[in-house]
């Protein structure tokens, strides 16, 4: 890695365009990836596109002027402590916020760099470019701010806004929750019933591991078989079997790691405490995205998982 001190004018000046260039291919990106959902927010990341656009024209002319037209090959990925940008793909995987996110950031970090470089400079001349460049990253943030303005008023964001978290309850929420429900209820008669039948932990703690990665292997692949969200519009099918199975091995995991306790009983009330909670936080998530009544939901919840607990011990005790 090298350093802002090893760079001389010309390389200063060709790490600025190759970030406005990598930036500007970043944020046409985003707009590619969001066209379709989000609409508003894409024409806003195509303006911002436009600006990096003619920044970087703007100094490959100033570098055209002073050095010729040869531009050095140096990215920010060669400099030391430089702020990298993560990859759009998996941005715009975790939502729309998270790609507004980024996209802040990068113009608050791209200022930043170059003010930062600036002060560790003792040269003269690199401190004067490096301070007209964070000038410049300056009056691209105001041209984001408008472009912001312009395209994506509170309307449209709000509107977006409510898209995306009916996205993210559809293609992450409602599977996890199945998942959870089915791995937190329907092992409970397993791994209890192993429990009563053996009154040892260990034997318990083997049929509940079992029961919880089949249940979660199998439920996985079921949710992403299920549909393939073309029309559902419930996303990625691959995604959606894989938080339904994680979940669902999540649920059953919970109570069963109790049994890892040598002591039968006091691994048995361990558990149950465990089964308590993760009801309980089934019946919060359907409260909190699925607007079920609380009071309903974990009546609901609280009911089907005794019925299930309460079959498991009396088979195991019989």
């Amino acid at each position: 890695m090298r350093t802002f001190k090893d760079l001389s004018e010309q390389e200063i000046l060709a790490l600025a365009i190759s970030t406005e260039e990598e930036d500007g291919r970043i944020y046409s990106d985003f707009a590619e990836r969001l066209r379709e959902q989000y609409p508003d927010t894409a024409a806003m990341f195509d303006d911002m596109a436009a600006e990096e656009n003619e920044h970087r024209r703007a100094l490959i002319d100033l570098h055209v002027e002073r050095f010729g037209s040869h531009i050095p090959y140096i990215t920010r990925h060669d400099i030391g402590g430089a702020p990298i940008p993560q990859s759009p793909r998996l941005v715009a995987l975790r939502g729309i916020e998270a790609v507004r996110a980024q996209a802040r950031q990068m113009e608050a970090n791209s200022r930043r760099f170059y003010i930062q470089a600036a002060a560790r400079s003792a040269d003269a001349a690199i401190r004067k470019l490096l301070g007209d460049l964070a000038y410049a990253e300056a009056g691209h943030q105001k041209a984001a701010e408008q472009a912001r303005d312009r395209r994506l008023d509170e309307t449209r964001q709000g509107h977006e806004d409510d898209r995306a978290h009916r996205r993210f309850v559809l293609q992450v929420v409602q599977p996890g929750l199945v998942g959870l429900m089915d791995g937190s209820v329907s092992t409970l008669a397993p791994v209890f019933a192993a429990a009563f039948a053996t009154h040892h932990s260990w034997n318990a703690f083997l049929v509940g591991l079992a029961a919880s990665l089949g249940a979660g292997i199998s439920m996985g692949f079921a949710e992403a078989l299920a549909d393939d969200g073309q029309l559902s519009g419930r996303g990625a099918p691959l995604l959606r079997g894989l938080v339904c199975g994680l979940m669902t091995t999540a649920g059953g995991i919970g109570h069963t790691l109790p049994f890892l306790i040598p002591d039968f009983w006091t691994a048995t009330f361990a558990a149950c405490g465990v089964v308590v909670v993760e009801l309980a936080l089934i019946a919060w998530i359907q409260f909190r995205f699925m607007q079920t009544p609380p009071l309903s939901a974990a009546a609901k919840v609280l009911f089907g998982g005794a019925l299930v607990l309460g079959a498991g011990i009396l088979i195991g005790s019989g």
